[in-house]
């Protein structure tokens, strides 16, 4: 006799139709795709747009947007009252910044708010978008892939967006160690429509078709479709684990192989001039896998492919003022090579400039070699 067959368990968590969720940053390129997501699903958004911040990636879209900067404590209660799930996607992302208080301000504090606001509100669940940028490399020098569990050197985290997502994504995991019902998504590197601003990876792109790029690094990198990544959000929020992160990846590319599949979708000529290393604005990080017990695979696997990743940081090179000021005596780290006034060019001794700085198209800044002295050849 054939025993019975058990019946699946009920996902307690999964979003259906009528659910009011909100969505941090719901504009944006990634919150709007978790936007459609939920739509697909018959839920009632609510999406938050940040003050002076477009909506168009919603037209069309029967969802709720609302005005709201996350800064604003009593502002997200407001917001966050009577959902049942919430999505934390909205952050603050740039390089070099003139005030980097500004990214703890959004990316520390308003996470805080934002969990703060969901416990409070009763939610059931809050998925929070952190980054692969706070995973640790300790081993992978020696060939272990990193996972989830891997934990940063934090020298190694460069620059105010890294290090913010870092201290924001303890203050979420101390939030869910007392209670709070959040699990966190790692998105490696997203490609698809409505990328606006555009995101590193999008700029890529747009730099191709433009005719903007005067070669490439070969390096790796695993890009998701943005479709996929807002599918990842939603098997997270129903069936991850409380206070687990989850890498959410997609397919691993070299730089040729994206450029060489960008030129077959366009005709356009694909780039044969190979730069070294040394040169790379996108400089390659070892190789980052998900494979471990908290992987993904258990909330089911995406359509766009496994979830292994292997992304590679972004460290964009100061402008030439940028550099000017932070060499000018008083500038935390500077060597002091004399006063900056507003408005006169930099000029020092020859004597006393360590080198020239030289700018490559992509406004990189490069150092050259030193010539060699005329009397002792050194």
């Amino acid at each position: 006799m054939t025993p019975p067959r058990r019946k699946a368990a009920a996902r307690p968590f999964a979003v259906g139709a009528g659910d009011r969720v909100v969505v941090t940053g719901g504009a944006g390129f990634i919150g709007s795709a978790v936007v459609r997501a939920l739509l697909g699903r018959g839920a009632a958004v609510t999406a938050t747009v940040e003050p002076g911040g477009g909506t168009e990636n919603l037209d069309g879209l029967d969802v709720d947007t609302t005005t709201v900067d996350i800064r604003d404590r009593d502002a997200v209660f407001g917001a966050v009252a009577g959902a049942r799930f919430v999505f934390h996607v909205a952050a603050l992302y740039g390089f070099w910044p003139r005030d980097p208080t500004l990214f703890y301000d959004v990316n520390v504090a308003g996470s805080r708010n934002v969990i703060d606001a969901a416990v409070a509100a009763g939610c059931e669940r809050i998925a929070y978008t952190s980054s692969v940028a706070t995973i640790g490399l300790g081993g992978t020098a020696e060939g272990t892939p990193a996972t989830e569990s891997s934990y940063a050197d934090v020298a190694h985290l460069f620059g105010s967006y890294k290090q913010s997502k870092y201290v924001a994504e303890h203050e979420v995991l101390r939030a869910a160690a007392e209670g709070a019902p959040v699990v966190l998504v790692q998105p490696t590197f997203p490609l698809g429509p409505r990328d606006r601003r555009p995101t590193p990876t999008g700029k890529l792109v747009l730099d191709f078709l433009n005719g903007r790029m005067p070669g490439y690094v070969d390096t790796t990198m695993n890009v998701v479709h943005v479709d996929d990544l807002a599918d990842g959000h939603l098997r997270a929020l129903e069936d991850g684990a409380q206070g687990r992160s989850y890498i959410i990846g997609g397919e691993n590319l070299s730089m040729s192989k994206l450029l060489e599949m960008l030129s077959g979708a366009t005709a356009l000529p694909a780039h044969d001039r190979k730069f070294p290393s040394s040169l790379a604005v996108v400089q390659p990080l070892p190789p980052i896998s998900s494979k471990g017990a908290s992987s993904p695979r258990a909330l089911g696997t995406p359509r766009g492919g496994p979830h292994v990743a292997h992304p590679h940081a972004l460290r964009r090179q100061p402008g030439p003022r940028r550099a000017r000021l932070q060499l000018a005596p008083g500038h935390r780290g500077g060597r002091g090579l004399g006063p900056v006034v507003r408005g006169q060019r930099l000029r020092q001794p020859r004597s006393a400039r360590p080198h020239r700085l030289g700018r490559t198209r992509d406004h990189a800044l490069i150092r050259p070699r030193r010539r060699p002295c005329r009397c002792c050849r050194r």
